[in-house]
């Protein structure tokens, strides 16, 4: 079942003991504490694990105008970029010397291909990640809804739980990685 922002936030707000809402524009308390603390929730947990349903690769534009120093070409971040991964060149994605400054990506290649993770739309996100914004939002929200303290500290602990599980679903979604360039690997050989 694909949940809306308000959607999830509704859920928050019931496991907390709050009314659901309708929108982020109502009026109401919990309304306004939704609409202030989800786009920002939703990144930071976005941006702290590269899940597999949200990161991707592209070729990046170049800008018009060079760095001012240490590198010689500038590209256009994507418009839904959150976090870069690895930058490569040609048909690979990483192995790239860059920087991220100023909105974009510096390096001394002449065409970037950028793995990076992006915000998808809400209604795109797995039960798994659905269920850690969730419990994630329930935390962020249990102080200004309910002035407990200590109720906000044990939701943030299970969120963090619900993020490690999360993370742990989504990482067995992918081949592990292997280790490509080791000198006592490369001496058997």
């Amino acid at each position: 079942m694909a949940l809306s922002d308000i959607g999830l936030s509704s859920r928050a707000l019931i496991r907390i003991g709050a009314a659901p809402i309708t929108g982020f524009d109502e009026g109401t308390a919990e309304s306004e504490i939704a609409g202030a603390l989800f786009a920002q929730t939703r990144d930071a947990l976005l941006s702290a694990y590269a899940w597999s349903f949200a990161s991707g690769q592209i070729v990046l534009n170049q800008l018009a105008s060079a760095p001012l120093a240490d590198y010689s070409y500038a590209y256009a971040l994507p418009n839904d970029f959150l976090r870069a991964l690895s930058a490569g060149s040609g048909s690979r994605g990483r192995g790239l010397n860059y920087r991220i400054a100023g909105g974009a990506l510096h390096t001394n290649a002449p065409d970037v291909v950028l793995s990076y993770v992006f915000r998808p739309e809400e209604e795109a996100f797995p039960p798994y990640f659905d269920s850690a914004l969730i419990t994630r939002l329930s935390a962020e929200f249990t102080i200004p809804v309910t002035e407990n303290t200590s109720r906000a500290e044990s939701m943030f602990a299970m969120a963090d739980k619900e993020f490690q599980r999360a993370r742990q679903i989504d990482a067995q979604q992918d081949t592990p990685n292997k280790i490509e360039d080791f000198t006592l690997i490369n001496v058997r050989t």
